[in-house]
């Protein structure tokens, strides 16, 4: 069973960092709805990877980030920017996929992509925590 485990925090890992790559393409053609959807979604694995590297799991979006903000952020064992990041990200998505009339505009996107790409795609959410 453990190797199921690693396996699918590696696998968690790497969906993370491919949907970053998407997060560029889609940075790359103007589109900035899809370019925050994917940014949202690239910090949602990674975040995954970390909760079942330590035993916690939600089937429901909103159930990852009360797990992600109580046990990593307020415990200081994630920064409280990316917590606060995160958490923009989850609205921004929200607002992008589900309201109508949102487009976002490229300079405020364009100011999330380097946060998302340390946030997403840097191993250490995962193997620097103790728990």
């Amino acid at each position: 069973m453990k190797n199921h485990h690693d396996d699918l925090i590696h696998y968690r890992l790497e969906r993370s960092r491919e949907t970053f790559e998407e997060a560029l393409l889609m940075e790359q053609a103007s589109h900035w709805n899809a370019c925050a959807n994917r940014l949202y979604y690239a910090c949602f694995y990674a975040i995954l990877a970390l909760l079942e590297k330590y035993g916690f799991a939600s089937s429901k979006y909103v159930g990852v980030k009360s797990l992600f903000n109580k046990h990593f952020v307020k415990t200081g064992k994630i920064s409280k920017d990316y917590g606060k990041l995160y958490n923009r990200l989850f609205d921004i998505r929200q607002e992008g996929d589900y309201m109508d009339f949102v487009s976002f505009e490229a300079e405020f996107i364009q100011l999330l992509v380097p946060k998302v790409k340390d946030f997403a795609t840097v191993s250490h959410l995962v193997s620097n925590n103790e728990h």
